[in-house]
């Protein structure tokens, strides 16, 4: 089976979210068949949307997979259903206890019910570029450029890269 290189953006505002995002990052490691590569400081966010919350906590983490990319989002799904994640009646944008995204695996381009890859707004989310940019250099994104192309043109957000 080919292994990916895949990118997941982590990120979470209720509870105790720099713990909750470190247990994650762990708990990537430990999914089978997948090995974590490199992972991002932790940086704190202002929330975005229009619904009053905290900010959140996020990092970027980078795997290498032989999974298939719904399998892999089946195992995130678990972990964020650990930390009680619930998202049938979840607003977009609300408060979360962890938030786990695929952002790239590796060159595909997938658009259906359950998966749309790359993530359709990574490219505007400064909380994914940064961090990534942190453990890629100034990697080239195919169809969208590179990485610090993509932060000098996103969206400001008031950030702080956590110690």
């Amino acid at each position: 089976m080919p292994v990916e290189e895949v990118f997941i953006a982590l990120g979470g505002n209720i509870g105790d979210s720099s713990t909750i995002v470190e247990q994650a990052i762990s708990a990537l490691d430990n999914i089978t068949r997948c090995k974590l590569r490199g992972r991002s400081s932790l940086y704190r966010s202002a929330s975005i949307g229009d619904i009053p919350q905290d900010d959140y906590i996020n990092a970027v983490v980078k795997i290498e997979t032989s999974l298939e990319p719904l399998a892999l989002l089946l195992e995130l799904q678990a972990i964020e259903h650990a930390y009680y994640r619930n998202r049938e009646n979840e607003a977009r944008w609300a408060p979360r206890t962890l938030d786990l995204d695929i952002i790239l695996f590796g060159n595909r381009n997938i658009d259906d019910s359950h998966l749309v890859l790359p993530h359709p707004e990574f490219s505007q989310r400064r909380f994914v570029l940064e961090p990534m940019f942190e453990i890629e250099g100034d990697r080239f994104v195919a169809g969208y450029g590179s990485l610090s192309y993509l932060i000098d043109h996103a969206p400001a957000l008031e950030m702080e890269k956590l110690d």
